[in-house]
Order: structure tokens, then C-alpha cells, then sequence
């Protein structure tokens, strides 16, 4: 029986030492015999490394008992038999993800709410937070890094055009080397945000987040945010707030960040 072909899904699975021994070893003897995959490998898992060790801490933050009821539901039991193993990367990105929706829910407890006397003192977290924080949490996901692919678009845009409550579609950059993944519905200090995603052909990828409830600064020009290992490029235009974010270099970001806007400027 002929092997599989090694896919950059399976790449990205093996820096997330989620590959069974037999796939495992395969994709090791694809790697010695590619050295450009062996060095794409070798980014990846830096930048897992960097991203670990940056937001780590605020994954080991107690949440407030306050959110946890907001979030709480009744017990379910369950069968420890047939429940899959989670590395603790995995159960990491889990807490992120209940992070950010528990964050939706209660205003921003990524911006340290303050609750004193049961008064909640909560700061609406800046678009660039949120739009890296939801991006270091979906990016490196090789099963499920949208809830809609590509191939159905029509359909993700219609979803999130209705919960957004206005139009909103996804740019085309494949003229610039980035082809669409797909999408998915976030939680923002508010209401619904999108989360579009992109990658390129070395499977790098890119997340542009679009938000409704940022838009009351009247300086729509670029601005550049640095958080950990991720940069973001955002800006207002009209009534949406973008955020493009990447662990990508400036300048490749800006490039991309340009596009974005001159196609959204002129629909």
C-alpha cells in the first residue's frame, strides 16, 4: 500500500505532536529529505514556542467566580473511555477559547476587569488585543481553524452579515499569494465580530477581524500593534473596525494590510 502524500495539515499537526507514531515517523523521514519543509517546521514550532510562553501566563490567571457562573452549565456525564486525548497545548487552546467567550459575555476580562462591592469596573479590550488574542487561539488549530470553509462561502457571508447586522465580505488576496480558509463568529467586548482566515502556499497564516464596536475613533489611518509574537495592522473605516494579524514581519504584514484596505475602500 503506497503512502499518503505528507500534507502542511500533517505539518502542522506534527509541530502539535498530534500525529500517531506510524504518520509521525513518516512525516520525520519526509523532513530530512525536504530541508524547506524541515525549516518551515522549524518556524512553526518557534513560533508555537513563542506563543506559548507569552500568553501562558494569562492562562494560568483565575478567572472570576462571576464569569465562571456566566459561562457555567449543568454537569454532563460523560465516558472517560471514549473521550479523546488533549495535549496540554490543546487544553491550553481550550482555556483560550472559553477565555474569549466568557470575555464577549462580561466586557473584556482580557482588560482585567476590576470588580469591587459586585460593581463591575470592566475596560472595553482594543481591537488589536482582541483580534491577536483570537488569532493565537484559532491559527495554529489544524482540524477546525473556521467554523465555515471557503468553499462555502455565499453561505459564510450571508451568517455573518446577519449576526453582524450589516454586510461584511471577506477581501480577495490571491493576486497577493493568500488564498481564503474560511470564517467564523466571535464574541467581542459587545456584540459579534468575524474572524476571516487566510494562508499561503508555505501554509502561513493570517487572520483579518472585523468589528462593529470600535469605530468611534474618527483617526482612520494604519496603526501598528505589537502583541508577543503577533503583529497586527488596524484601522476604522466607516462603520468597521479591522484588525490583520499574522506572526508574519512588518513589512509583509503592511504590504497585505494595503490590500486589504484599497479592496474594502472600493466596495
Amino acid at each position: 500500500m503506497s503512502k499518503q502524500a505528507i500534507t502542511e495539515a500533517d505539518l502542522h499537526a506534527y509541530v502539535d505532536a498530534a500525529l500517531p507514531e506510524t504518520r509521525r515517523a513518516e512525516v520525520e523521514d519526509y523532513l530530512a529529505a525536504q530541508p524547506e519543509a524541515a525549516t518551515r517546521v522549524h518556524a512553526y514550532r518557534t513560533q508555537l514556542d513563542a506563543l506559548r510562553q507569552h500568553y501562558h501566563p494569562l492562562l494560568d490567571e483565575e478567572i472570576p467566580a462571576s464569569l465562571l457562573r456566566l459561562a457555567s452549565k449543568p454537569p454532563v456525564a460523560v465516558d472517560a473511555k471514549k473521550q479523546p486525548f488533549l495535549s496540554r497545548w490543546s487544553l491550553q487552546r481550550f482555556a483560550a477559547g472559553v477565555v474569549i467567550a466568557v470575555i464577549g459575555g462580561a466586557a473584556g476580562w482580557l482588560g482585567h476587569a476590576r470588580y469591587q462591592g459586585g460593581e463591575q469596573m470592566a475596560h472595553m479590550t482594543p481591537l488589536p488585543r482582541q483580534a491577536a488574542v483570537a488569532h493565537v487561539v484559532y491559527s495554529p488549530d489544524v482540524r477546525r481553524p473556521v467554523e465555515v470553509t471557503a468553499d462555502q462561502e455565499e453561505q459564510l457571508v450571508k451568517w455573518l452579515s446577519k449576526r453582524l447586522g450589516t454586510p461584511v465580505t471577506p477581501p480577495k488576496l490571491g493576486a497577493i499569494g493568500y488564498e481564503l480558509i474560511g470564517g467564523r463568529l466571535l464574541p467581542g467586548n459587545t456584540g459579534p465580530v468575524a474572524q476571516f482566515m487566510y494562508h499561503d502556499s508555505s501554509g502561513q497564516r493570517l487572520t483579518l477581524y472585523v468589528s462593529t464596536e470600535n469605530t468611534v475613533s474618527r483617526d482612520t489611518g494604519f496603526r501598528f500593534a505589537k502583541e508577543g509574537p503577533v503583529n497586527v495592522f488596524y484601522w476604522v473605516d466607516g462603520k468597521f473596525g479591522y484588525a490583520l494579524s499574522a506572526g508574519i514581519d512588518k513589512g509583509e504584514l503592511a504590504r497585505v494590510a494595503t490590500a486589504v484596505y484599497d479592496q474594502l475602500e472600493h466596495n
